[in-house]
């Protein structure tokens, strides 16, 4: 399908960069109807042309991009943030499970979100990620959303027992038994759930060590799931510390 589009950016030369990727690496998926510079205007040009898609920069003329998303009435659409903003702020976006390219935007990084965007089956802004967004902003996140292609799931961090990856999908496994299958790498995921609570001791295998039963110097680590996780070689020596020091 065709997705109309529009890119709320403050700057002239990267309203039109980014608009030259997009012809680039989407001629036939992505049709550009509008631009806005301030908050204001991106509220009503998103309320007018009701886009498929919006690519969004966070600090605007007279206002943010969060400004936008509390004000706008239409809100069946895909976002994707693009921004060059601070570290904690781009953590926030990935526990929200809201999509973000840093500026300057690589064509290849666009590709890849429009290409999660095309496996989503429904085009919305969700109120909990908007929610989430904000809260995890303000202070260390304690839930994390995993968008399926059935629904945005808001989890526990907390409850989360163990991830394990398989090419470009990863599973997460919760202390009550449920799990979520989300097609996202664990990369993405490594780098919000982190020591102490958790650890990569595999190139498949993430896990939250509060809830090892046991783990053997032969480098398995029994869990309460009564799955026995492999410790790769090279990770043998940062777990062994971890678990002393913790």
């Amino acid at each position: 399908m065709m997705y109309k589009a529009i890119i709320v950016e403050d700057e002239y030369h990267l309203r039109e960069a980014l608009s030259i990727l997009i012809e680039m690496v989407a001629p036939e998926d992505v049709q550009i109807v509008g631009y806005a510079e301030r908050a204001d205007e991106a509220v009503k040009l998103i309320d007018r042309l009701k886009p498929d898609l919006v690519f969004m920069d966070i600090m605007l003329k007279e206002g943010t991009g969060f400004d936008v998303l509390n004000n706008v009435s239409h809100r069946a659409f895909h976002l994707i943030f693009t921004t060059a903003y601070e570290e904690h702020a781009v953590r926030a976006f990935k526990f929200s499970a809201i999509d973000y390219l840093l500026k300057p935007i690589d064509a290849e990084e666009l590709k890849m979100a429009l290409d999660r965007i095309a496996n989503l089956q429904e085009r919305f802004l969700a109120e909990k990620q908007l929610t989430e967004l904000n809260s995890n902003l303000d202070k260390t996140p304690k839930r994390l959303i995993l968008p399926t292609q059935e629904a945005m799931h808001v989890v526990k961090i907390d409850q989360i027992l163990r991830c394990e990856t398989s090419g470009s999908y990863t599973t997460f496994y919760f202390t009550d038994g449920k799990k979520i299958i989300v097609s996202r790498p664990l990369k993405n995921y490594e780098d919000i759930l982190l020591p102490p609570d958790f650890f990569r001791v595999h190139q498949s295998h993430l896990i939250n060590i509060n809830y090892i039963v046991s783990y053997s110097r032969e480098g398995l680590v029994q869990m309460e799931d009564n799955t026995a996780v492999p410790i790769s070689r090279g990770n043998k020596e940062a777990f062994f510390k971890l678990m002393k020091d913790g």
